[in-house]
């Protein structure tokens, strides 16, 4: 190692120690170096471009979800957005037209949103269930006119809502569903699983989801004309990959470069074939997790647990807490105690996002409608990981001792 390689590596020794530390984190290192072994076996090849480790994840994924075709792209964020053009695209049979509403649950991520306004359409908000965090099918009820075209169905940490009584409403209504299902990969309702009963299903595979290429997504669908559309969208409005192009620089559509890299397709790749193996070692982490905290000598009820919905098998991302009302008013202090004790939360998804200044900014609650259960979550609600690897002993007792450590002063 020569100077000034040397000098680097020691300056970042010292900035790793002087760091704060985290002594349980909301996602600790999810790559193992068999996963990095299958992006370095990539950069070896110089072959960095979507090639044939793409296209068979995408197989393999699309077999495992249980729809006809699946579509990397470089992020969830960029698989809504592709469902949202799509859906308004002149290719697109039904197509959505511009000023149809679009109903989406208050709790939120900005890119389950955004794709809607982008895509000229109309957002309309809805308030949350408290008990599973996920869209309130009465609300939505109420929220239903003549202009409603669509739902984006964001399925929260893993959970869901009433699939049937989504599934009724569609259909009655002959409303396009969504679903946003970035959080909740390996989730599964009766015999389908969530991303996989819509016209479109997202996921993602960011660092901190069941599965990671770093970052990376995928989109699924059940029609070959809606797979042409995305795939073109996906490149430029290309045909270049689909069986009908007659030559090599044939534009069929308007499009993006929402592209993943062959790296973090072997990458994503790799770990979903350990998808079902995380998903049962986060399910047992949680319940770990929970038992530790109820059976404490200090459990007085501090928190409300979120359980998954009747009949779904759950693929848990995090693990959401809603604190005991009256301990509202020292959240965040309590918070940014625990925070600077080593233990890192976040909000549940984004809190209530129709506070957030950008929904002020393009005055997408005009009527100025209050969203009480999804704005109760915001004000209780926090939540922490759930980790890949088996918990310890010792972060159990690290959780209960600063978890429980509330006053209600």
């Amino acid at each position: 190692m020569n100077l000034k390689n040397r000098k680097i590596f020691n300056k970042l020794l010292i900035e790793k120690k002087i760091s704060k530390k985290i002594v349980y984190d909301l996602s600790p290192n999810s790559l193992f170096n068999d996963d990095i072994i299958e992006g370095i076996k990539v950069l070896l090849s110089k072959r960095i471009t979507i090639g044939n480790i793409t296209k068979k994840f995408e197989k393999e994924f699309s077999k495992y979800i249980g729809s006809k075709y699946a579509l990397m792209v470089n992020s969830g964020s960029s698989a809504n957005l592709l469902a949202l053009f799509a859906s308004i695209n002149p290719l697109k049979k039904n197509k959505l037209k511009f000023g149809d509403e679009v109903l989406i649950p208050a709790l939120c991520w900005s890119t389950s949103l955004w794709p809607i306004v982008q895509a000229g359409l109309k957002p309309v908000f809805v308030d949350t269930d408290p008990k599973t965090l996920n869209i309130s099918i009465e609300d939505l009820k109420k929220k239903i006119t003549k202009k409603t075209k669509a739902i984006m169905l964001v399925h929260v940490l893993g959970n869901c809502t009433n699939m049937d009584h989504i599934k009724s409403i569609i259909k009655s209504k002959n409303i396009t569903l969504i679903e946003d299902a970035c959080e909740s990969l390996g989730s599964k309702y009766k015999n389908k699983y969530l991303g996989s009963y819509g016209t479109f299903g997202s996921f993602s595979f960011y660092y901190s989801h069941q599965i990671t290429s770093g970052e990376g997504g995928m989109i699924v669908c059940n029609s070959r004309k809606d797979y042409e559309i995305i795939h073109s969208l996906r490149s430029h409005g290309w045909d270049r990959g689909l069986k009908n192009n007659n030559k090599n620089f044939n534009f069929i559509n308007s499009g993006f470069n929402l592209r993943p890299t062959e790296i973090a397709a072997a990458i994503g790749y790799n770990q979903f074939k350990k998808l079902n193996t995380f998903k049962k070692i986060r399910s047992n982490n949680r319940k770990l997790i929970i038992n530790k905290l109820v059976n404490s000598k200090n459990w007085t009820n501090q928190y409300q647990f979120v359980d998954a919905i009747k009949h779904l098998d759950p693929s848990w991302f995090g693990l959401p807490l809603l604190l005991n009302k009256k301990y509202i008013k020292q959240k965040a202090r309590f918070l940014a105690k625990i925070n600077k004790k080593g233990l890192e939360t976040r909000p549940i998804i984004s809190g209530n996002f129709v506070n957030q200044k950008s929904v002020k900014l393009y005055n997408l609650n005009h009527k100025k409608e209050k969203f009480y259960n999804t704005q109760n979550i915001e004000d209780r609600g926090f939540f922490i990981g759930i980790h890949l690897k088996k918990i310890s002993n010792s972060e159990l007792n690290f959780l209960e001792k600063n978890l429980l450590d509330l006053d209600e002063n």
